[in-house]
């Protein structure tokens, strides 16, 4: 095993597209970055971007890789890609595709005509969840794009999903790793494979089965670099292509979560907290757990849709004063907003957040809204923004503690990635909310180190999964929680936070019928 070799991590994530390289010590070597616009909207609420823009930003990543460093090309032994989950596109029989890839903050919904028809809408029924499914079929773009665009829906040769398409630009196959199916699609989350051909899915879903890629585990052989993707991307051609994940997937691998006691925190522009299993547990009744980036695993997953997409809304609806400083002194504005956390003392003064700017499923369900509670005349902006740290770091506390109950098993410590994850602010008073010390991973990169780990596995240059884990993965800075913070945290979550919900719900579901929002 040299030391001299290297893996490619493509990520193309929601806010950016990187080309990452990696030694077999986890180590980054050099970073391509392209800032991506992460859609556009031609009606209110929708979310849309070119498949062609991806492609190009992919490019240019490897590109601006290529000219940072000055190395071997052939000391690259293979190349893996992660990329955001539930984004979908439709493709003909050369892979063009059709119309805009609808991407997964889109907020379109399509009409729920029949009802399940046999036995599969007899059980969903009995086992009550008429409104789960109704959502499912109301929310998966297969379904609006047959009704509402029946021509692309006619001309489709495959549905794939982001890194589906991209793969198939790289290798020139239809193939996909099972762990990006995360999405409206009819996937068999427990036996990780498309669904059988009798399942209830097929019913409620625009789709044939022929219309999707073949699935392959994390660590399985996709295809290798075509000639004509290596005169766009400059990866040399006939390099192995190494299946990884999704994202968050390879996140949690990338920080070294491979234990049921050890969480992920992912502040990242959806929130989430992840524990790796070897079995199957669905944390929220019907609601599965997604496939781990370790072949027969599974992530039971927590998740806050808007996440830390709640700073940027912060950011550009209150942070003028701090963006306009931070272009003054050459830093990021996020830097500065660490500044407005420290100047408020742990709870914010009483200014509690319950993060849910988009409506959930089961817990919170379809009715639920943000809200923030307990404002005076001390509060400015500085108390608003330690709240909506906190409040999201409360909602994955009260998701902590939902795997707990579900599994039996203890959380015994917490390593957090993300955007977020670099700020200390935000290390600190999670440390202190969750009462635990909040581990930050060596890399930034985790996604990226996540899917580098399932290369180096797939291609035998670790053994194993353990080996390569233990080997690419370790600890960097660890925030201690503070006694006195902790305390004033703990009596604000059980007194207040995990009773807003509850208390909420009938206003919500008032302020639902009465507006129709949200749909």
């Amino acid at each position: 095993m040299s030391e001299t070799s290297y893996l490619l991590a493509i990520d193309n994530g929601t806010q950016s597209v990187r080309a990452l390289l990696f030694d077999l010590q986890g180590n980054l070597v050099g970073k391509g970055k392209v800032e991506l616009e992460a859609y556009y909207s031609q009606q209110p609420g929708w979310a849309e971007q070119d498949p062609d823009y991806y492609w190009a930003s992919v490019a240019e990543a490897c590109q601006r890789l290529w000219r940072q460093l000055d190395i071997d090309r052939r000391l690259i032994k293979g190349v893996s890609l992660t990329t955001q989950r539930g984004s979908l596109i439709h493709v003909d029989a050369t892979g063009k595709p059709l119309r805009p890839a609808i991407l997964w903050l889109d907020q379109r919904r399509a009409e729920v005509v029949a009802p399940i028809k046999g036995r599969w809408g007899w059980l969903l029924k009995l086992v009550g969840a008429g409104e789960a499914v109704a959502h499912f079929r109301a929310q998966a773009e297969v379904n609006w794009v047959a009704q509402q665009q029946p021509e692309v829906h006619r001309q489709t040769h495959k549905v794939l999903l982001l890194s589906g398409f991209l793969t198939h630009r790289l290798c020139g196959r239809f193939v996909d790793s099972l762990t990006s199916c995360v999405a409206y699609l009819p996937f068999d989350y427990k036996r990780l494979q498309w669904a059988a051909p009798g399942d209830w899915k097929w019913q409620a879903l625009a789709v044939r089965r022929e219309q999707l890629p073949e699935l392959y585990r994390p660590g399985e052989l996709l295809g290798h670099i075509s000639a004509e993707a290596s005169r766009h991307t400059g990866i040399p051609e006939g390099l192995p292509l190494i299946a990884a994940g999704a994202d968050k997937a390879c996140e949690v691998l990338g920080a070294g979560c491979v234990e049921p006691h050890v969480a992920s925190l992912s502040y990242g522009t959806t929130a989430t907290i992840n524990t790796t299993r070897s079995r199957y547990l669905e944390t929220t009744r019907l609601i599965p757990p997604y496939p781990a980036a370790i072949p027969g695993h599974f992530n039971t997953e927590v998740m806050i849709f808007r996440g830390f997409w709640m700073v940027s809304w912060f950011k550009q609806e209150f942070g003028l004063h701090e963006t306009q400083r931070a272009d003054e002194l050459g830093v990021a504005p996020e830097t500065l907003f660490d500044e407005l956390v420290n100047s408020v003392p742990p709870g914010a003064m009483g200014l509690m957040l319950q993060p849910y700017w988009s409506p959930g499923i089961r817990e919170p369900g379809l009715e639920a809204k943000g809200s923030i509670i307990g404002f005076g005349d001390v509060h400015t902006r500085a108390h608003l923004y330690r709240a909506i740290l906190e409040g999201l770091a409360y909602a994955l506390r009260q998701g902590k503690e939902r795997i707990e109950k579900r599994s039996g098993t203890r959380i015994t410590r917490l390593r957090v990635s993300g955007g977020g994850s670099q700020s200390d602010a935000a290390m600190q008073l999670t440390a202190d909310i969750f009462g635990l010390p909040a581990e930050r991973p060596h890399t930034y990169e985790t996604s990226g180190l996540g899917a580098a780990i399932d290369c180096a596995v797939g291609l035998g240059l670790y053994p194993d999964f353990p080996t390569a884990i233990a080997a690419m993965t370790r600890v960097g800075r660890v925030f201690q929680p503070s006694p006195q913070a902790q305390q004033t945290y703990r009596a604000l979550y059980r007194e207040v936070y995990l009773r807003m919900y509850r208390q909420l719900k009938p206003l919500y579901r008032r302020i639902r019928a009465i507006t129709g929002y949200p749909a």
